[in-house]
């Protein structure tokens, strides 16, 4: 049988995709960390193109995604997708992510892992961090069914057929039920977590119903009646995703960055990827056709049939990226390298079976890995071995086991510290994960002990730049792990051993990081709408499209910190403006997010002015974003726009004019539920805190007078919030106010019961970076009495 070469890579995704689906040949749905499910549409099938549209786009990972296959009201089936934030958000294909969900789905407790749709449409089983799995009715959209039981994190569910549920657990142990919720039996056998299960084709290739894996590496097939009958061994680390093919095969994906296929109890083909982790795969029934989902950002679809395979170039340039891969050492064992083969070995000797790996002394004295290809009957790169920097690769031993890191981590005052294990071949979250089970931690601890290894154990990638992003985020919304990028710009480089002073924040925040591609695509296809729904005085036509067309490298360049074509910001500038002038509030998402760029990159938006003589802050408060509270996402990007004022001198010249207008705006969306909202007006009020707070503006009353109104916001956000992120950043904006002058010190405590905020704030949010700027404001307060 022809093997598997890629068909096509879709790289739109900014973080990890985690979840990817295969609902028929025209279309993949992914889901990602980068809080977003996406739809890949077929446009042509020779060499096969994508079009990528958003179909939700929330506030936190999206773990976990599948299809609804078409029923009677909703013929084109359904998406369903769930995540960090505990919901299930079920929407119809091609519907924007502004629009009404068909349901959202709520009684989990804790991050949704795991979703299986069962095969006639008629119901949804999921699974959760907080050891149970839920069946729901698709229509009713009722939890009617809780399954029971778990003694930890349910990281898998089947729905195998309409009487059989089957689970996965990290307690090692796979639970089948029917969909009423009744237990119906126990199975043991897996040695550790059980992360994938999978259903097996009616025919002679494996003889069993169903498949599991996990953490220990192989793949157990399984009779309904508890029975194993098989084995599969070929991963060398956690096994993450499981699918069939309509031929019988069995498709695995896992942490040892490859899709594996398997025939006959043995593997046929290996898959290696240029990443870190391959979380998911999946299969389409019709065609036979596969899709993985990585930690390098990108979806890929591999197919057998040449037709549907990618250009020579495309293929080259996927080879090559997975030969420029970096493999820490530790992670292949003790290499002697002068014991190794040199480069002849390659084309004397074969493999002994498919997915074999060698190393190999190269002429330049580095160490090859090479794979053995079956179908090929040759030796491929599949990356380079290199050292890690912050290991002396010596193992540490701890609960009788070997590690390459064991830290101490101090996550309270007084007590002891707790022991993080980690080593190199692990994925960080993973490690995360698990060091925050063990000890019964919040789960907002997750992105900061993921920084915290990344930080501390920075592995090298060949070809990659050591330096710091330029547009990473001091406070941290913006950064967070992603394998394969450079760790040295997490902003926090150790969990809080020792706690550096906090206050007063003296450099402004921005919030730039943008997808600039995927704006342009949404802004051309919401202006083809409003050209068929005869918007003729707000469409874009050729020439504007091309301005738009013009600005987007330089506007890429100056985000990044390069020079750039100042004619092109300046027309992107006017262009924007319009948009945001003109188009129905339901459109304006990706000129608002457009404008709050610009607002970073150039001091033309700042320098903007209408025929009128109106200003940026004139033409937001005109676009009416401030007046729709159902559209928050367009108030949150307004209030961005106004943050990355700070960036430029410019902008902050126009921020401190509009004190009064800005803040009259955003003072009426200051309480509201929408996290990234709130992160949004939080960032705005630590900027004009360190405005404030310079000289000589510091001496001024109009600051102090200033000073009073943000801390009358401030004061309610703290005490009405609960998430960790906008909490910390309400903190810090209090603190660097109160440094002002005794006046705001007085006021904050006295008149808005900054006092009581701080006791609420540290009960709500249970972190030491909390617990330390409380505990800075609240000394603070104690130098003017």
């Amino acid at each position: 049988m022809a093997e598997f070469k890629l068909s096509a890579s879709l790289e739109e995704h900014e973080d990890d995709v985690r979840g990817v689906t295969f609902p028929h040949p025209k279309l993949v749905v992914s889901a990602s960390r980068d809080g977003t499910v996406r739809e890949w549409t077929i446009l042509q099938q020779d060499p096969p193109q994508y079009d990528c549209s958003i179909t939700s786009h929330g506030s936190s990972f999206v773990n976990a995604v599948g299809f609804c296959p078409p029923l009677k009201g909703y013929a084109d089936g359904l998406v369903v997708s769930g995540g960090k934030d505990t919901v299930i958000e079920v929407r119809r294909p091609g519907r924007q992510p502004d629009k009404d969900a068909e349901a959202l789905l709520l009684g989990h407790a804790h991050n949704v892992c795991a979703l299986d749709v069962s095969q006639d449409g008629t119901y949804i089983v999921s699974g959760s961090w907080d050891s149970s799995a839920r069946v729901w009715t698709v229509g009713k959209w009722e939890c009617v069914a809780l399954l029971e039981g778990h003694h930890a994190s349910v990281w898998a569910v089947l729905a195998y057929d309409k009487d059989t549920i089957i689970t996965g657990c990290a307690d090692q142990i796979i639970r089948i039920f029917n969909p009423s919720g009744k237990l119906l039996q126990t199975i043991k056998g897996s040695t550790d977590v059980v992360r994938a299960l999978c259903r097996l084709s009616l025919n002679d290739t494996f003889r069993a119903d169903f498949a599991s894996a996990g953490n220990d590496g192989v793949i157990r097939l399984w009779t309904l009646h508890g029975k194993q009958v098989g084995e599969l061994h070929g991963h060398e680390n956690f096994i993450y995703s499981l699918t069939s093919l309509p031929t019988g095969e069995l498709i695995s994906s896992g942490e040892d960055r490859t899709v594996r296929i398997w025939n006959n109890n043995e593997c046929i083909q290996t898959i290696t990827h240029p990443a870190i982790s391959v979380w998911s795969v999946a299969a389409c029934s019709q065609n036979g056709d596969i899709v993985s989902g990585a930690s390098d950002k990108k979806v890929r679809v591999f197919s057998r049939v040449k037709e549907r395979q990618a250009s020579a170039e495309a293929t080259r340039a996927f080879e090559g990226s997975v030969k420029a891969s970096a493999i820490p050492k530790q992670q292949v064992g003790d290499v002697q390298k002068e014991n190794l083969p040199g480069p002849d070995f390659l084309q004397q000797k074969s493999g002994t079976k498919e997915g074999q790996v060698i190393m190999i002394r190269e002429q330049d004295g580095s160490v090859g890995a090479y794979q053995w290809s079956q179908g090929n009957q040759s030796w491929m790169s599949v990356g380079t071995v290199v050292d890690a920097v912050g290991s002396s690769g010596k193992k540490t031993d701890y609960l009788g086991k070997d590690y390459d890191f064991v830290f101490d981590v101090d996550i309270e005052d007084g007590k002891p510290p707790l022991k993080l294990p980690y080593n190199l071949s692990q994925n960080p979250y993973e490690a995360a994960t698990k060091f925050i089970q063990e000890n019964e931690l919040p789960l907002t601890y997750l992105d900061q002990v993921a920084n915290f290894i990344t930080t501390n154990t920075q592995g090298t990638i060949l070809g990659q730049s050591s330096q710091a992003q330029a547009d990473s985020d001091p406070l941290g919304i913006e950064s967070r792990y992603r394998p394969g990028e450079s760790s040295l710009s997490a902003p926090t480089p150790s969990l809080p051993t020792s706690r550096p002073k906090v206050l007063p924040q003296t450099s402004y925040l921005c919030i730039k990081t943008a997808n600039l591609r995927t704006i342009r695509r949404k802004i051309e296809e919401l202006n083809r709408q409003l050209m068929n729904e005869g918007y003729q005085d707000a469409v874009l036509y050729t020439g504007q499209l091309a301005v738009l067309e013009a600005m987007i490298q330089p506007l890429e360049q100056s985000l990044a910190g390069s020079s750039s074509a100042g004619d092109a910001l300046s027309n992107g500038v006017d262009l924007v403006m319009q948009m945001v002038t003109t188009w129905p509030a339901g459109q304006q998402l990706p000129a608002l997010d457009l404008l709050r760029l610009l607002t970073a990159a150039t001091p033309t938006a700042a320098a903007y002015r209408t025929q009128e003589g109106g200003s940026l802050v004139n033409v937001l408060e005109g676009s009416k974003a401030f007046e729709d509270p159902d559209r928050p996402n367009n108030i949150m990007l307004a209030v961005r726009a106004f943050s990355n004022l700070f960036e430029t001198s410019e902008g902050r010249i126009l921020a401190e004019e509009s004190f009064d207008k800005i803040h009259a705006l955003v003072k009426s969306s200051a309480n509201n539920s929408n996290r990234n909202l709130t992160i949004a007006i939080t960032t705005l009020y630590v900027n004009y805190a360190v405005l404030l707070n310079s000289e000589p503006r510091r001496s001024l009353q109009q600051s102090r007078d200033r000073g009073l109104a943000l801390m009358d916001d401030l004061s309610g956000i703290i005490r009405s919030t609960v998430d960790s992120e906008a909490v910390y950043r309400g903190l810090v904006a209090a603190g660097t106010l109160m440094e002002i002058c005794e006046e705001i010190q007085t006021a904050a405590m006295e008149i808005y019961d900054l006092g009581g905020a701080l006791e609420k704030a540290e009960q709500a949010v249970k972190e030491p970076r909390i617990k330390g700027v409380v505990g800075e404001i609240r000394a603070l307060s104690e130098t003017f009495k």
